[in-house]
């Protein structure tokens, strides 16, 4: 069972997840039907589809599982790669 991927693809909703450091590549398939792209800043960004809050909160379950620090997530325009209209959560921080 996938947390990630599971149901109906055409109506999921597309999420880019930021935790701190690098993950590598052989990360990707635990995450199933996500993207990992290590950015510049230290960060790797997980984007692709969810198709739940269900699904979502299972995601976020794994990456605490692994101990990763959270930086943001955000839910992305199926036409956008990593940039949102919506303000991400960003944990810690107060939102204006």
């Amino acid at each position: 069972m996938s947390d990630m991927s599971t149901g109906d693809q055409h109506d999921a909703q597309r999420y880019e997840i930021r935790v701190e450091g690098h993950l590598d590549a052989r990360w990707a398939a635990w995450f199933d039907g996500t993207t990992l792209t290590p950015e510049t800043d230290g960060t790797t960004s997980i984007h692709g589809p969810v198709v739940d809050q269900a699904a979502l909160h299972g995601l976020l379950r794994k990456l605490r599982d692994l101990g990763l620090p959270l930086v943001s997530v955000t839910r992305v325009d199926a036409d956008q790669q990593s940039s949102s209209t919506t303000q991400p959560f960003r944990p810690g921080r107060e939102t204006p």
